[in-house]
């Protein structure tokens, strides 16, 4: 009986085993119409609305295209193209040249034309220069160094910090990216606020930033076990393999550094580290310490940075920290993986999503207790130290003496070679020497301060201290501090690969200074290359922008405005005037009476 009541289902196994190929091909066929439908029926209704649907839907579509016409053209194609490729290979030599001069003769004219606008960008370009000069000084091997690698990489840098801060698609599309993982990241305190309570995420840094890292976390363990981070690194990392020459087990542990931490993406190519050389440990660490992981810059978000240049930052360090680490360590060994067209990713042990998310979650609380506790060591350390230059200051009569200061005058030059003001070139080395000392989560909560400051309209200047810097100096710190690059990083970098290879300790025990140093060195390439493309922006008409606002609070544009206007206002012999475009304008007065009530100047003594 039993045997009769399930022959049913097992005619329907057996038909589903048989025509499995066609029934997964009707299923996606049915699951692609379905998709069709609803895509079309988003773009009918509200075309503006559906733009990011259009744009993911065009970049998916694409690559499966991609993916189809390699699988089925692809040998056909290679083949036809075969004479050209071999004539091409032929006249490369010579190619290569007018190649380089064309490329070098666009840069130049280029830069000629941008910085007669803005002279302060040769400073930054100045400080690119004497950074990539510095290295290579510092090299190992002079005669061994790739220059393939060191120009592709600099170049790729370069080209997308040039689409990002500089076009208009790159800076909109960077900008969309950064405003939807703000988006993303707020669901946060649907399970923050369950858990803690609405006062003590709203009041408390831990409850307010900390889960934060739990739930990006536990996306990107989710992203893991579907795939689609691996499908990403190995995309990038051909990019990079293919135009600096690189080997794949560096290329992709240095691209999976964009996404993951400093001993997490190692893991990625943890069966190749023990027969690997020492340039390609030496381009392994310096990944690590070049970049941030994607948990951390989701808390550096909720402080108000900003989320484009970080994102922009962290793929910017990886061709970069690929080319200095060929530069500052050059290869002068045979590598068994040279010319290996690719590494096998795989996927992780999971057996479903819900166990990703727990294991993702589960993993980031080591994480969030880490950065909780460097987070009161550091600060407590910090203090102490201040306190006791303060007491060795004030015996020689010196007030105020602290490590910030120490750093601010030692650090000074450094950054004003990034690019920023002189006037703001304290706080930025300042800035740079708690990254280097301490760790970038202090760094950035200080900018994040900074940047309040400068947004809610406060005076430049409190006295003789500076309460916050200009945008282009925030982002040339936002930039400079993006990485890992800090003497408490030296501990984990070593601890986390020695584990992996106990029997290679020794080699990335010598060579874990210098590639903190090379890391430290990339972010602030990325630095300059921001102050050199930064482009500032404009405040708008201050006459426009008065006579809409209600003076009932400060901002920004308000404190500009209001400088611009005490610049204009001549106090002579007791009488007031205007000059420029403030001078034939009746509420000129009433204006400057509303910005006197907001910030000191002589103007309005009178």
């Amino acid at each position: 009986f039993l045997r009769k009541a399930l022959q049913p289902a097992s005619k329907a196994k057996c038909f589903c085993k048989t025509h499995a190929k066609v029934l997964r091909r009707v299923i996606l066929g049915l699951l692609g119409v379905a998709y069709l439908c609803y895509f079309i029926a988003a773009c009918w209704l509200n075309f503006q609305r559906a733009l990011a649907l259009v744009v993911m839907t065009a970049v998916v579509v694409f690559f499966i295209c991609w993916s189809l016409f390699k699988k089925h053209c692809g040998a056909k194609v290679l083949l036809f193209l075969r004479p050209v490729w071999k004539r091409f290979q032929k006249s490369w030599p010579w190619l290569k040249w007018i190649l380089w001069a064309a490329l070098l003769g666009g840069l130049i004219a280029w830069l000629v034309l941008d910085t007669s606008r803005n002279p302060e960008q040769l400073i930054s370009l100045g400080g690119f220069c004497f950074l990539v000069l510095f290295l290579f000084a510092c090299s190992k091997h002079h005669g061994a160094v790739s220059w393939r690698a060191v120009f592709w990489g600099l170049g790729l840098e370069f080209l997308f910090g040039l689409f990002v801060l500089r076009t208009g698609p790159g800076t909109q599309a960077f900008q969309w990216l950064g405003d939807q993982i703000q988006f993303f990241l707020g669901y946060t305190t649907a399970g923050s606020s369950f858990v803690f309570g609405n006062t003590l995420i709203e009041e408390v840094f831990a409850f307010q930033t900390l889960p934060i890292v739990v739930f990006f976390s536990c996306v990107m363990s989710i992203l893991y076990y579907l795939g689609v981070m691996q499908w990403i690194i190995v995309k990038i990392s051909w990019v990079l393999q293919v135009s600096m020459g690189t080997t794949p087990t560096e290329t992709l542990s240095v691209a999976g550094n964009i996404f993951v931490g400093q001993t997490e993406a190692p893991l990625l190519i943890r069966p190749y580290l023990a027969d690997m050389t020492h340039s390609e440990i030496h381009a392994v660490m310096t990944g690590g310490f070049s970049t941030i992981a994607g948990s951390v810059m989701g808390a550096y978000i909720s402080f108000g940075i900003d989320p484009a240049s970080l994102i922009a930052a962290s793929v910017m360090a990886a061709p970069c920290a690929l080319a200095m680490s060929k530069l500052v360590c050059p290869e002068v060994e045979e590598s068994k993986f040279k010319g290996k067209a690719s590494i096998h990713l795989a996927r992780g042990e999971e057996q479903n999503i819900l166990e990703a998310a727990s294991n993702g979650a589960a993993a980031s609380v080591k994480l969030v207790a880490n950065i909780a506790a460097n987070l009161i060591a550091f600060l407590a350390v910090l203090e102490f130290i201040n306190a006791a230059l303060r007491w060795f200051g004030e015996m020689v009569d010196i007030e105020g003496l602290s490590f910030q200061v120490i750093c601010s005058y030692v650090l000074m030059p450094v950054a004003f070679l990034m690019g920023a003001d002189w006037a703001d070139s304290p706080l930025v080395a300042e800035l740079l020497g708690i990254k280097i000392f301490l760790n970038e989560f202090v760094a950035y909560e200080q900018l994040a301060k900074y940047k309040k400051n400068r947004l809610s309209g406060l005076e430049e200047w409190d006295g003789s201290r500076k309460q916050w810097i200009s945008e282009r100096a925030e982002s040339i710190a936002t930039f400079a501090l993006c990485g890992f690059a800090n003497l408490s990083s030296i501990g984990i970098m070593l601890g986390g690969l020695a584990s992996m290879v106990p029997q290679r300790k020794g080699d990335i025990a010598s060579l874990v200074l210098r590639a903190l140093l090379t890391g430290m060195c990339v972010s602030m390439l990325n630095a300059c290359l921001a102050g050199l493309l930064h482009v500032p922006t404009e405040v708008g008409d201050c006459v426009t922008f008065f006579s809409t606002s209600n003076f009932s609070s400060t901002s920004y544009p308000m404190y500009m405005c209001c400088k611009e206007l005490f610049g204009s206002s001549v106090l002579k012999n007791g009488t007031l005037s205007f000059t420029g475009g403030w001078a034939g304008l009746a509420d000129s007065v009433l204006y400057l009476m509303q910005c006197c009530g907001h910030y000191n100047h002589t103007s309005c003594m009178g």
